[in-house]
């Protein structure tokens, strides 16, 4: 069966394909590739700029270009190659030989790979794909998302509504401060994420730069790796490794990110619950159907979706932090495979992203609904009248409250007020107390 969107295994490449193919560059087989064939010409290029030999003038750009330009089809001729050497990283290097024979340059294709072992070029491109992935789409696709919840939550600021501890009807909060509240945790892990380096591996074959240093023992091959990774590539290169990166930065990056998606999953329950609680409608869109049996039914599918997809996403992020720092001794195998995946958790997340966007766009607030749940818990000011009469130094005010509010018998303001009526207080305390209603005991925010 022909590999289609319809035939795909993963709703990644099949269902969800249409919104997610802004990830193709940096996650897919041909990612990988390109990002591989620009770490190889990039180092290529640098040890040209060593001296160790020269480059005729053009054809670092010339150079350049083969990743620049990169097609499926050099990607094909790449793969076509790996069924014959059974090795992805060797592939890349045959290709490039390749090209620069094309380029004239057949006397330096000894300089192609010099030195290195493949995982100083998985270890340099896979940082580097997952880098731009992270700028380019992630931190976009998240700011905008808080966009979004900044213009709900100053939209609400004035808005009442009924708070709930432990479910039950607490002091009065107001709406747009609800939402600020996860506009605070998503921007505080933002901020941590931006101090988790990018880190990647450069030193040869158990990290040392045998090969390097035996062949040139009066180069200093730290600086030269330390250049190439940090400035060329714009990552941060671990100075003591084994054959492979630790992956303990890039594996807080993904706890990081799981963080961020259980701050999401935490809004889109709260979202749902308020749905359901009718504090929030949906826009109906023309045709859409609800539910199969029930004609009447709007339900908050993109929530629900959101929910499912950052639950998937982070239980593959806890397996990635949890096994890639583990490796025996030099090296072995477990990681590579595993590495493949990072763009699933990723998909998963930014598929997350545009279904919570979505829901966001249909809420409509019923500001009716959040006002009749304040009028009919009345009890609710009992923590500010019990507060008022502390601060006169009237007698276990706290007790008395606590007395009229849990004796079964209904709450109203009228029963507020034939309890403040028979206070022992000032005319002008009473007022005071009156005064204070479930709509207005909202505190500062």
């Amino acid at each position: 069966m022909q590999l289609q969107a319809l035939t795909a295994i993963s709703p990644i490449d099949g269902r969800y394909r249409g919104q997610l193919e802004e990830l193709a560059p940096y996650f897919s087989e041909f990612a990988l590739i390109r990002y591989r064939v620009l770490v190889e010409v990039e180092y290529f290029i640098a040890l040209a700029e060593q001296k160790l030999f020269t480059l005729p003038k053009g054809k670092a750009t010339a150079l350049r270009n083969i990743y620049q330009s990169f097609t499926v089809e050099n990607a094909q001729v790449i793969k076509d190659t790996e069924k014959i050497t059974n090795h992805d990283v060797k592939a890349v290097e045959y290709f490039l030989k390749n090209e620069l024979k094309n380029l004239g340059l057949e006397d330096k294709l000894e300089w192609v790979h010099f030195g290195l072992t493949s995982q100083d070029v998985n270890n340099t491109a896979t940082p580097l794909l997952w880098k731009e992935a992270v700028e380019h789409v992630y931190l976009p696709a998240l700011s905008n998302l808080i966009l979004q919840l900044k213009k709900m939550a100053n939209d609400w600021k004035n808005v009442p509504m009924l708070a709930r501890t432990h479910g039950q009807p607490a002091s009065p909060t107001k709406l747009g401060k609800e939402i600020q509240v996860f506009v605070e945790r998503l921007e505080g892990q933002i901020k941590l994420l931006s101090e988790i380096p990018f880190a990647a591996k450069f030193g040869g074959a158990t990290g040392n730069f045998n090969a390097h240093n035996i062949a040139f023992p009066k180069i200093n091959w730290e600086k030269f790796g330390n250049k190439f990774v940090n400035n060329t590539l714009g990552l941060q290169r671990m100075q003591f490794t084994t054959q492979i990166e630790h992956y303990d930065n890039i594996g807080a990056q993904f706890d990081t990110l799981k963080r961020i998606n259980n701050i999401l999953i935490d809004f889109a329950r709260d979202v749902w619950t308020y749905i359901s609680m009718d504090y929030f409608k949906q826009k109906i869109k023309k045709n859409e159907v609800g539910s199969s049996a029930m004609p009447h039914k709007v339900n908050p599918i993109d929530f629900e979706n959101a929910e499912g997809n950052f639950g998937i996403a982070n239980a593959l992020f806890e397996h990635l932090a949890g096994k890639l720092p583990i490796s025996r001794l030099q090296r072995d195998l477990t990681d590579s495979t595993v590495l493949r995946n990072i763009g699933v958790p990723f998909g998963h997340t930014v598929l997350a992203f545009k279904s919570l966007e979505k829901g966001m766009g249909k809420l409509i607030l019923n500001e009716a609904k959040l006002k009749a749940d304040l009028d009919a818990n009345w009890a609710v000011v009992a923590e500010a009248i019990q507060t008022v009469l502390r601060r006169e130094n009237y007698p276990s005010p706290y007790e008395a409250l606590k007395e009229l509010t849990r004796g079964g018998e209904a709450i109203d303001q009228k029963t507020i007020a034939k309890f403040i009526d028979g206070l022992k207080i000032s005319a002008a305390l009473k007022k005071e107390l009156k005064a204070i209603t479930p709509h207005n005991y909202t505190g500062i925010f």
